[in-house]
């Protein structure tokens, strides 16, 4: 009985998810194919120019421009932001400032306030325990 591996695959929604970048913009045969295992740390490991350019630019999926903006992806919901954006839109954004980013940057510091309290909070509880 000899212990033959199949490789593992994903489509390439979950690839791309993987690898912090817009399904949509990437290269059709990303799109069209199914992506192993080891092709995926491949292109993290060593991204192609491609890869390299929609990082840089984008467009990016809506976690990247969240995490850019500094706000959660229900707050980009809230502010009117439902579709990828590009490096240079972001920054646009950023520059303008406008009253919902504001408040949603707001909300996302007190929000890490009040994580780290419960975290500091549980540590000690723990550390009463010991």
């Amino acid at each position: 009985m000899s212990s033959h591996q199949t490789a593992q695959t994903m489509k390439p929604a979950t690839a791309a998810k993987k690898l912090g970048v817009y399904l949509e913009a990437t290269p059709a045969e990303f799109r069209e194919g199914v992506v192993s295992r080891a092709e995926l740390n491949a292109l993290q490991s060593d991204p192609p120019a491609w890869l390299q350019e929609l990082r840089r630019t984008g467009p990016h999926p809506r976690p990247v421009v969240a995490a850019k903006l500094g706000v959660s992806i229900a707050g980009l919901a809230r502010g009117g932001v439902s579709e990828a954006l590009t490096t240079e839109q972001i920054e646009a954004l950023k520059t303008e400032d406008p009253e919902w980013l504001r408040r949603e940057r707001a909300t996302q510091a007190e929000v890490r306030k009040e994580t780290a309290r419960i975290k500091q909070k549980n540590e000690e509880r723990d550390a009463k325990r010991s």
